[in-house]
């Protein structure tokens, strides 16, 4: 059974950092490349960044790029989410997603981060 965890989300004040954490499980998870992507209130789902199999290869939305920091620790099957300099706007419901040849196939239950003052 695959699957994705989200945790970490909360409430932070503009400006702020967080970490997310995925904890994969249900597959190989050193196999497959991964994502974050989120879902604003009100909005439709954004791609916010995809790391490779082996965490070599990386890439970030414009709107997070310089902000954000995806990693992943293949030996403990987690995916992480770095977020600094926190805006309103990246008020989400984030998801971490697993890919398979023919794109997202698995995506975790989401974890709620607010950025509010």
């Amino acid at each position: 059974e695959v699957q994705l965890v989200e945790s970490g989300g909360g409430l932070v004040q503009p400006g702020g950092s967080l970490r997310l954490s995925c904890a994969a499980s249900g597959f190989t998870f050193s196999s497959y490349d991964v994502s974050w992507v989120r879902q604003a209130p009100g909005k439709g789902l954004e791609w916010v960044s995809d790391i490779n199999s082996s965490g070599g290869s990386t890439s970030y939305a414009d709107s997070v790029k310089g902000r954000f920091t995806i990693s992943r620790d293949n030996a403990k099957n987690t995916l992480y989410l770095q977020m600094n300099s926190l805006k309103p706007e990246d008020t989400a419901v984030y998801y971490c997603a697993k890919y398979d040849v023919g794109g997202i196939d698995y995506w975790g239950q989401g974890t709620q981060v607010t950025v509010s003052s």
